[in-house]
């Protein structure tokens, strides 16, 4: 399988090396967590302990003997399956003799995140892992990104029919074997019923009271359901910006299913064309845009923002005090409107763009551009 440089997260990782005796690369399972460790433990040369391989398993049986020797780099992946280990790594990095360096890689959880501040608190960093972006596999195959989706095995899959039958093996896999390796005793056809749910309203704004009526649930259930699925990586809550104004502002989360092409399975789109005629064709292209900012802007500063009298903007951004705002259209010839004109007075935006899948970039007015997806990488870098 083709190997894609992931170079800006690699880096990332060396930081966070640097800062912290210990780092945790977190993300959803297959996303690239152990190809990624390896490549870095190429210059670092480490020990790597994989906690899904019965070996390694019996060589941790008595983690304070083994781990002591250790004195440079150390990779522990699958750390979710032993979370008893967080102590014992605090322990070994608090040593004033301690020279080593631990990564820690493992599906995200709740319960993996708090128990690990818990017990590394001010010794660790998080890093997050995502699948392939647009910066990674570069514009030319935004397409095929946005089809597939970024996880590896799907997106450099020999055909769309091999990339699609991953996908359906994945969100099985997931349901029937990760979650329940998390912890989280909730029947798989409950979640995946929850998870289409997601699918159906992708790019709207949370209602609980509506997917608890559909589940035959209680509100509490089906927020729970979407914390389980947030904290795995799975669905992305993107936060509402509100201020003091006098239009009455939406205050609940919008939801996506973060990954494009786990959306299109879900959804039972097979191919390019059966998305093109899909009613959430325009709902998929605003997700995989929106990962795609996250992706590009390593910030968490990042809302949408709408009123109950209509006016909405998809994705507000904030860089260095300064407020930009992104529309996201598939469209080919994308025009201004009375909300986007109301985003820009009322938010005060330095700039709204408008992001569309063509090739030219070109201004509307003083304050509203046309973005074209191939030149969004630039055009965030210019933000900074």
């Amino acid at each position: 399988m083709k190997l894609i440089a992931r170079q800006k997260i690699l880096e990332e990782l060396k930081k966070a090396l640097s800062r912290t005796p210990v780092t945790a690369l977190l993300g959803p399972r297959q996303c690239g967590k152990t190809t990624l460790s390896k490549e870095l433990n190429k210059t670092l040369s480490g020990t790597f302990f994989d906690l899904e391989n019965p070996r390694d398993v019996n060589r941790l049986q008595n983690p304070m003997l083994t781990l002591e020797r250790e004195q440079g780099f150390v990779i522990i992946d699958e750390v979710q399956k032993q979370p008893e280990l967080f102590e014992t790594i605090r322990v070994l990095v608090d040593s004033p003799e301690n020279t080593m360096k631990v990564l820690l890689l493992g599906s995200a959880s709740p319960h993996l995140m708090k128990k690990a501040s818990e017990s590394l608190a001010g010794r660790i960093s998080f890093v997050d892992l995502s699948g392939f972006n647009i910066e990674e596999i570069g514009e030319k195959h935004s397409e095929k990104l946005w089809e597939r989706g970024g996880f590896p095995r799907s997106y450099l899959a020999k055909d769309t029919e091999a990339s699609f039958a991953w996908r359906n093996y994945f969100i099985r896999t997931f349901l029937e074997r990760d979650i329940p390796q998390l912890g989280i005793n909730i029947p798989a056809e409950t979640l995946r019923r929850f998870w289409t749910m997601v699918a159906h309203y992708h790019g709207q704004v949370w209602n609980a009271a509506e997917f608890a009526r559909s589940l035959g649930n209680s509100e509490a259930a089906a927020r729970n359901y979407l914390d389980i699925m947030s904290g795995s990586y799975m669905v992305r809550q993107l936060p509402p910006w509100f201020e003091n104004m006098k239009k009455r502002q939406v205050k609940s989360p919008k939801i996506y299913v973060r990954d494009s092409g786990i959306l299109h399975t879900l959804l039972s789109l097979s191919s390019f064309d059966d998305i093109l005629g899909h009613p959430k064709l325009g709902a998929s292209w605003e997700g995989f845009v929106v990962e795609q900012i996250f992706a590009l802007t390593d910030s968490r500063d990042i809302y949408f923002w709408a009123t109950h009298a209509g006016a909405e903007l998809d994705l507000l951004l904030f860089r260095h005090g300064k407020r930009y705002g992104f529309e996201i259209k598939y469209s080919d010839a994308p025009k201004t409107s009375k909300s986007m004109r109301s985003a820009v007075s009322d938010i005060g935006l330095e700039h709204l763009y408008i992001v569309c899948p063509g090739r030219d970039s070109y201004p509307l007015d003083d304050k509203i551009s046309v973005l074209a997806i191939s030149d969004l990488e630039k055009t965030i870098a210019a933000t900074t």
